[in-house]
């Protein structure tokens, strides 16, 4: 379990190279100056930034093959975990889906400064972003599991990887869902809090 900064910051290593570790402590600094602008992140959690934000995002790498692709980020906000992913490992093709303007334009200016050409922002509402078939579909505080489903199984197929940090809520949003979609998903207790729980499952989930 990490519990410190430097715990973190040496989970994040373990899984990076030297230039994506670069990356991020650009990133941190970035994201610090623009949460003065907009509240991207409570700003208690940036004195614990790669505990609660960069090694909680960098953690989802460890439920999937390493060269699974492509990948949907659902309501990206600040970038986590989307952005963040997009910058650690290159090679993977992650859309982010945000509708929020202001956050639009701060992923948009992210993605351009990093040269992330890895990385696709969508700027509008899930509804309005067309179907394709993705590998691996993530969700930080998108919405509760039921309706999250419902907005994004037509993205999904029968080997579609779903992992959605549910923070302490996730064990019971799962034991409110149809018995299809509860035998589809377990919980994957989260690195970085003890409480936290990782929604992962597996399919094109059965909606009634």
């Amino acid at each position: 379990m990490i519990e410190t900064e430097e715990q973190a910051k040496a989970f994040c290593a373990e899984r990076c190279d030297a230039e994506a570790m670069e990356r991020l402590d650009r990133f941190i600094a970035l994201l610090a100056m623009e949460n003065s602008r907009q509240n991207l992140i409570s700003s208690a959690s940036l004195d614990h930034v790669w505990q609660r934000h960069i090694a909680d995002s960098i953690q989802l790498l460890d439920h999937v093959p390493r060269e699974t692709s492509p990948w949907l980020d659902l309501g990206s906000g600040a970038g986590l975990p989307g952005l963040v992913l997009a910058m650690v490992r290159p090679d993977l093709q992650i859309g982010l889906v945000e509708s929020r303007r202001k956050r639009i334009e701060w992923l948009e200016r992210v993605a351009e400064e990093f040269g992330l050409s890895n990385c696709t922002v969508h700027g509008s509402r899930l509804e309005l972003v067309e179907s394709s078939e993705i590998a691996v579909i993530t969700a930080r505080a998108f919405a509760p599991l039921g309706k999250l489903l419902d907005l994004s199984a037509r993205f999904s197929t029968r080997s579609t990887t779903w992992l959605l940090p549910k923070g302490r809520s996730g064990a019971q949003e799962l034991s409110q869902q149809p018995t299809k979609i509860r035998a589809m998903f377990h919980v994957e207790h989260s690195v970085t809090d003890a409480e936290a729980g990782i929604l992962v499952g597996t399919g094109r989930p059965v909606l009634s």
